[in-house]
């Protein structure tokens, strides 16, 4: 299950627009870096990573969702849930949004991805082009546990198709990587 809660009510900003006293330095690192998260959780799990699916399936996106892929209201699309692991532990949950007529051609293998991360086929498609981004804080449970965290999301274009990849960094992360 998915723990991020209210992800129909987050407020993602322009990274630009939030004050820097809001988004302390650990987070920064990790929220700001435009490149591969799948190459770094690798490095930083020393190979041990994973993907594990938690939703896969042709669904209507939030209303926040569709504004940055410029969807009409029914518009559907392939909603994919993940838990990005290192040992065996969730660091990052992901929540991708890929409207159905972007899923032609060569692209089609979006559909297919099952555990394979999609940060790997982004960052080795040679005709990627990465949006803006934009972050968000965030609550969550686990378990009787509360989490706290920051979000990212960002539009990627693969020939020119959108699709919108929304990562939520736990802080279990930060005690990883200190």
């Amino acid at each position: 299950m998915f723990p991020i809660q209210h992800l129909d009510a987050l407020h993602w900003h322009s990274y630009l627009r939030v004050p820097a006293f809001l988004l302390a330095s650990e987070w920064r690192t990790w929220l700001l870096d435009r490149g591969s998260l799948t190459q770094r959780l690798i490095q930083v799990s020393r190979d041990s990573f994973r993907v594990q699916v938690l939703l896969h399936k042709k669904a209507l996106p939030l209303h926040h969702e569709r504004l940055p892929l410029g969807l009409k209201s029914r518009q559907f699309c392939l909603i994919r849930e993940v838990a990005l692991l290192c040992d065996g532990q969730p660091m990052v949950f992901a929540r991708s949004v890929i409207p159905l007529t972007s899923l032609v051609g060569p692209e089609r293998q979006l559909a297919r991805l099952n555990e394979k991360p999609l940060g790997a086929l982004l960052f080795q498609h040679p005709n990627m082009q990465r949006g803006e981004l934009q972050i968000a804080p965030f609550f969550g449970l686990a378990g009787d546990r509360r989490i706290d965290g920051w979000g990212r999301r960002s539009v990627f274009y693969l020939n020119q198709r959108p699709l919108l990849v929304c990562e939520f960094f736990l802080p279990d992360l930060l005690s990883k990587t200190a």
